[in-house]
């Protein structure tokens, strides 16, 4: 099917629920999750692109591990 053909379908579909608020609000967060995971997946995929990164994230697993690592609170990161 083509992107074309999708969308399509996708509102047909929309259309067919469009009258009842309870179906919609659910294909509506559906969909919020969707995006979430697409943007998840995407910025995973950019992060483990860069050799560098991938070497830092391992670098950090490894002091974490070894007990190297320590907490930091949230609102103390940017101090």
């Amino acid at each position: 099917m083509t992107t074309s053909e999708l969308n399509a379908e996708l509102f047909h579909e929309l259309s067919i629920i469009a009258q009842d608020e309870g179906l919609m609000k659910k294909a509506v967060k559906y969909l919020k999750k969707l995006t979430a995971q697409k943007k998840a997946m995407d910025e995973t995929e950019y992060i483990m692109s860069s050799p560098a990164m991938v070497d830092i994230i391992r670098q950090g697993q490894k002091d974490i591990e070894e007990g190297r690592g320590r907490v930091i609170k949230l609102d103390e990161l940017w101090k």
